[in-house]
């Protein structure tokens, strides 16, 4: 995905999907609303009224609603109303750049799709009972968290009564590796394809702009879901929790946009139906930062940011409220979250009235959600060597934990793609990106195949602080089986968001800064030279360490 969290992070402009023009969309357009904290829906709903509008859909939840205007004052008419905190346009009307796409891959995908044999993975003992997956030596990633099979998979895998919720692109559900854990009862498509960034709906594999919550047109949701909990099933990867139950909530467009529609509704869906754990390895567009009043901001623009900010906290604080372990990746732009400098990629959906540009970005009244919200467990980014990610974001205050990233650079230029994260890939995918040879065969190192009794899995590479903030998550989801109570209200299994952080935080391999620093990447340019503050126990690189399998289900 794109080279923020998608982070290896990821947009509506504002507020949710844009929708193809219509005859009267010069004078109709669709607002998010925010009702006032506390305010009577009977009251928010009459204040839309007089403003001008009229309500599509609403998320009562939280107190949130779409909703149809066709006054062109209604958005300062809402900002007036006593019951509503505002409103902001959801439906802008553009034209995505050529090389958007591209713009977003770069971190995730280093080097893009190089042709040559793939990595052939070796073949590996272990002392106990359990046989390694076959690709399992190309995994150095579960390798540096304990989780193997001499390691967390002899005592926890994982139980189907633990609900892990993957809020991504989509995932494939008839992945061999992910199919034998994926919830199709609880799993759901927040979603519908945007023209705008996502293509035409006749171009879509299903010719349809609503997808069914059982794919992944974009397969970054899917390498994400196999991180957490691909099957221990003698094909291809395992994941961290190979025996949880995997929930597509998808929330994701398929070019790696995230709105806040959806993801709005996502978390409030997971707090509702029993959902322990959820993975958020983006951040909500169209701003990288959402600043309260930032001088180069236009208030309107103000205004959306600050919609974004308070209309995410309530479904966050909703979610976490009911149970739902909230984490998050920390973005890939390898800066400093304490001091983040500037801002020259907002707002980054296209539009005709609003364009990226310059914004001086102040720590103390901009955020990058959902990652710098309150209650979420932010992820930063590990190399195999153990280093901080040369792309991941850090800081002091913002860092909680670190996984495995992968690091393309670690052996400086050109790329490993070994040293990034292998994960499971629709074989639909693959195909569609001509990425296989007639037999089927990869024909580009970032793809391997593996094939056991007749049936065929693919898996590609990739790296980012979306592939950290996952194997955190399955970390969690063993936590929660290992120590869960009975889930009395929707079965299965709960455990306190609280006491799986502190758990989480407190299992983690304690890590310090670098020898040398201000750390430089060798053969990286000057930019991504990066100062780690604090102690082993804490530091702005690792957060209070590398999360660790094996530990958490020992407890220590």
């Amino acid at each position: 995905m794109r080279a923020p969290v998608l982070a290896g992070a990821l947009a509506a402009a504002a507020f949710a999907v844009a929708q193809s023009a219509t005859a009267d969309s010069a004078t109709q357009r669709d607002y998010v609303v925010v009702y006032k904290q506390g305010a009577a829906a009977r009251d928010a709903h009459a204040a839309i009224e007089a403003a001008g509008g009229r309500i599509v859909s609403e998320n009562a939840d939280i107190g949130v609603a779409t909703v149809r205007s066709t006054d062109a004052g209604f958005e300062q008419r809402a900002a007036q109303q006593g019951a509503l905190e505002g409103a902001a346009p959801e439906q802008p009307i553009g034209q995505a750049p050529a090389d958007a796409v591209a713009k977003r891959e770069a971190v995730e995908r280093p080097g893009g799709w190089r042709a040559g044999k793939g990595p052939k993975a070796p073949k590996l003992q272990t002392s106990g009972k359990l046989t390694p997956d076959p690709l399992a030596g190309l995994q150095w990633d579960m390798q540096a968290i304990g989780a193997t099979a001499d390691g967390s998979y002899k005592r926890q895998q994982g139980s189907h009564d633990v609900h892990v919720g993957i809020m991504d692109t989509g995932v494939d559900a008839s992945h061999p590796d992910i199919k034998p854990n994926f919830d199709s009862a609880l799993s759901r498509n927040f979603t519908v394809d945007d023209p705008i960034v996502d293509g035409t709906c006749a171009s879509d594999p299903d010719g349809s702009c609503t997808d069914p919550a059982n794919v992944d047109e974009n397969g970054h949701g899917t390498h994400v879901a196999g991180i957490i909990g691909a099957a221990l099933n003698g094909i291809g990867t395992a994941g961290v929790a190979p025996g949880v139950d995997l929930v597509n909530l998808r929330a994701g467009q398929d070019s790696g946009y995230f709105f806040v529609g959806p993801t709005l509704d996502a978390l409030t869906y997971a707090g509702d139906n029993g959902i322990d754990v959820v993975n958020m390895s983006f951040y909500i567009d169209p701003w990288l930062y959402n600043c309260q009043a930032n001088p180069t901001d236009s208030p309107a623009e103000q205004r959306e940011q600050r919609l974004i900010v308070s209309a995410t906290q309530r479904a966050l604080d909703y979610a976490r409220g009911h149970g739902v372990t909230l984490i998050s990746a920390s973005g890939n732009e390898d800066t400093d979250l304490g001091n983040p400098g500037s801002d020259d990629s907002s707002p980054d959906y296209p539009d005709q009235v609003a364009s990226p540009h310059h914004r001086e970005i102040d720590n103390g009244t901009c955020l990058s959600m959902p990652t710098e919200a309150n209650g979420v467990i932010a992820v930063n980014a590990t190399a195999p060597n153990g280093r901080k990610a040369y792309y991941s974001n850090y800081g002091l205050e913002q860092s909680d934990v670190s996984a495995p990233g992968g690091d393309a650079h670690q052996t400086g230029t050109p790329t490993t793609i070994t040293d990034t994260v292998l994960a499971p890939y629709p074989e639909s995918l693959a195909r569609a990106n001509g990425q296989l040879n007639p037999d089927g065969s990869p024909k580009v190192t970032s793809v391997v195949r593996d094939c056991e009794n007749g049936a065929c899995a693919y898996y590609q590479y990739l790296q980012g602080t979306s592939m950290a903030s996952p194997h955190a998550v399955g970390v969690a989801a063993l936590a929660v089986a290992q120590y869960g109570n009975r889930d009395r209200a929707h079965g299965g299994l709960t455990l306190d968001p609280a006491d799986v952080e502190a758990r989480l935080r407190s299992t983690a391999t304690d890590t310090p800064c670098p020898a040398q620093n201000p750390f430089v990447y060798p053969g990286l340019p000057d930019h991504y030279t990066a100062t780690c503050e604090g102690t082993a126990a804490h530091n702005g690189f690792y957060g209070d360490g590398v999360v660790n399998a094996a530990r958490i289900i020992a407890g220590r």
